[in-house]
């Protein structure tokens, strides 16, 4: 079958705001890979004076803070503006996580930074000779000058220019999800390889490598992968409510990948319910959503076409190997032609170009592969660009 492989994203802390210089880049991932155990412990209240005092945050967005409903949210909320409070909000707020008794999470975060706070600019003198009549002098009584220069693993850099393919820029919250977490999601991969004598389906030889190949992908687009194999149709059932159940709250995204015969078969049920059944209210916490449901206006006016209603949650993307009744092909020594073509897809464009963008790119070359035809496919709720994070 069709690989099939879900990407469910979460819009909170989408964000803006701060002045001042730009928080250096090694803070902002000290930030994010600690945000997870942050959430966790961290007391935010004894903290709101401190950081109003010190000039990190206003009383405006103080409030803000606080109006979120549970610590948790609060916390996540105030570790992802953290990164843009400016280049001071990182040693202030260890400072004052020291100062309330905290200290525990300001060493993990100075330890996820990999250094002590920036050092002064370590400065060198540069001999220079003046010109004129004292240039016949000797060596030894030449007059010098001593000018300070920086060394050269510290002079300005300029910041990088936006990756060449990419015309949209990512830090638009109006247009593109914004991934902050480190890891930025869970990642579940179900490899069914071998089916029980009595289902009368064929070993999926060659999954291995697709198995492998996945894995290695999503670990560096920063996922918490998990792999499992040849489960029974009431085994993914429980894993999948289970994943729900977790606490997404620290995390900015959620990926899931089934490898396994198609539903053609009449012996795997459709997994569409993946996507669209998300009942645990743990999961669905960690899902942006402005959608409302439609009411038709009264009047003589246009009348609705479908359903008044919208699909529940949003933000969700679900990509299937081929069209549903179709065959998909999978190569025993390579791997599927779907995961094969969408691991160097990923590999090649996933630091410059959106999700969709790079999925158009593996149909195109899936459909283009051998006299044999396939074409990969995806129903697609989600409201903005989704970019990977790269390593």
């Amino acid at each position: 079958m069709p690989g099939r492989w879900r990407c469910c994203t979460g819009g909170a802390g989408e964000r803006g705001g701060g002045d001042g210089a730009a928080m250096e880049e090694r803070r902002r991932r000290a930030l994010r890979r600690s945000r997870v155990l942050l959430v966790e412990r961290l007391r935010p209240e004894p903290l709101w004076e401190p950081l109003r005092e010190r000039g990190v945050f206003t009383e405006a967005m103080l409030e803000e803070l606080r109006s979120l409903r549970t610590r948790r949210e609060q916390v996540r909320q105030l570790v992802i503006d953290l990164e843009s409070r400016g280049q001071q909000a990182f040693p202030v707020f260890l400072s004052i996580l020291r100062d309330t008794g905290q200290g525990e999470l300001a060493d993990a975060l100075s330890e996820a930074c990999g250094s002590l706070p920036s050092q002064p600019i370590n400065l060198r003198p540069v001999q220079l000779e003046p010109s004129g009549e004292k240039r016949g002098k000797s060596e030894s009584t030449v007059e010098r000058l001593s000018i300070p220069v920086q060394d050269k693993n510290e002079q300005f850099r300029a910041p990088p220019a936006p990756a060449k393919g990419s015309a949209v820029d990512k830090s638009d919250q109006n247009l593109v999800y914004q991934l902050k977490a480190d890891p930025c999601g869970h990642c579940l991969i179900i490899n069914n390889i071998t089916f029980s004598p009595d289902s009368g389906l064929s070993t999926r030889t060659g999954s291995d490598v697709d198995c492998e190949r996945l894995e290695k992908r999503f670990k560096s687009l920063c996922f918490r992968v998990q792999t499992l194999r040849n489960l029974k149709a009431q085994e993914i059932n429980a894993k999948l409510r289970s994943l729900a159940q977790q606490d997404h709250s620290a995390l900015d995204c959620c990926l899931v990948v089934i490898l396994s015969h198609g539903c053609q078969t009449r012996k795997i049920k459709d997994l569409k319910w993946i996507a669209i059944h998300p009942e645990d209210e743990t999961c669905r916490s960690s899902v942006e959503s402005d959608a409302t449901p439609f009411q038709a206006p009264s009047g003589n006016l246009d009348e609705p076409d479908a359903v008044a209603s919208l699909p529940t949650p949003g933000d969700i993307l679900v990509s299937y190997s081929t069209f549903p009744g179709f065959v998909s092909w999978r190569d025993k020594s390579s791997g599927s032609w779907y995961v094969e073509t969408l691991d160097s897809m990923l590999g090649q464009h996933a630091h410059s170009e959106d999700l969709l963008t790079v999925l158009v790119r593996v149909a195109n070359a899936v459909s283009a592969k051998g006299k044999f035809k396939q074409i990969p496919g995806c129903f697609n709720f989600l409201r903005k660009k989704f970019f990977f994070m790269c390593k």
